[in-house]
């Protein structure tokens, strides 16, 4: 584990040598060096400039991920546990799913206006369909000698639900949440694509039409950072819970 890290850190050091590198054959217009980049991203925080759009982003991607996890996880535990809910509905959950939400975006402006509202529907769209897939497949994955004991000891469904899919399908269910809070970082910055005067995809914009490069790269650090910092986040308390619940298991 730590031989991983090490080589991880070595070819992160690589890579920004190769950029450096790479940088030396183009203008900053085209391909600034790593030095401009970081430090237009130290002059963004240092100064404030950034840190506004980095707020407004992170509630968004914050508020839709909870919203679309949340009926993700609700639609996914109705849908896997009754058949005739889940012949109904998937077909068109599928199909909503398959319309491209970028394409989707300016209906979503026009109806909710520039604010965060239209930014928060899109983003909790976008994390919507992992959660009820993931949870959906754990539902019916949990264990037929599971059920069958829960069935001999005469639990009701609600406790079948409770003390045995729920806990069992836990490592779906995160598998799920783990690709929508990435999934969420998108789905933000393409409504601040689309219609929007703060965040970080506005900012993306921006400095595209200011031609500042450097400040381009710093924003999609962020973006990143960001991205990965609730992915890690999201890590933490899966291991975390799941470790507790195999000491549990194993009492």
């Amino acid at each position: 584990m730590k031989h991983s890290s090490w080589y991880s850190a070595l070819l992160f050091i690589f890579l920004i040598i190769g950029w450096h590198m790479a940088s030396l054959s183009f203008s900053e217009l085209v391909l600034p060096s790593p030095k401009s980049v970081f430090a237009a991203l130290w002059d963004g925080l240092v100064s404030g400039y950034l840190l506004p759009h980095l707020y407004r982003t992170f509630f968004e991607v914050m508020l839709g991920l909870l919203i679309g996890s949340v009926l993700g996880l609700f639609m996914g535990i109705l849908m896997g546990e009754v058949n005739e809910i889940r012949r109904l509905l998937l077909p068109y959950i599928i199909a909503s799913q398959a319309v491209p939400k970028l394409a989707l975006a300016p209906l979503f402006i026009l109806w909710f206006g520039f604010g965060m509202t239209s930014k928060v529907v899109i983003t909790a769209l976008i994390c919507f369909f992992p959660l009820l897939e993931n949870t959906i497949t754990a539902m019916q994955r949990t264990d037929p000698n599971k059920k069958e004991l829960f069935r001999v000891l005469q639990a009701t469904r609600w406790q079948t639900l409770i003390h045995l899919k729920l806990p069992d399908g836990l490592p779906e269910i995160m598998a799920g949440l783990r690709v929508a809070v990435i999934l969420a970082v998108v789905g933000a910055v393409v409504g601040e694509f689309i219609g929007g005067s703060e965040g970080l995809g506005a900012m993306i914009i921006a400095s595209q039409g200011m031609m500042d490069t450097p400040l381009m790269f710093a924003v999609l650090i962020l973006l990143t950072a960001l991205g990965m910092a609730l992915y890690g986040i999201i890590c933490m308390a899966e291991n975390l819970y799941l470790s507790r619940y195999e000491k549990g298991k194993k009492r």
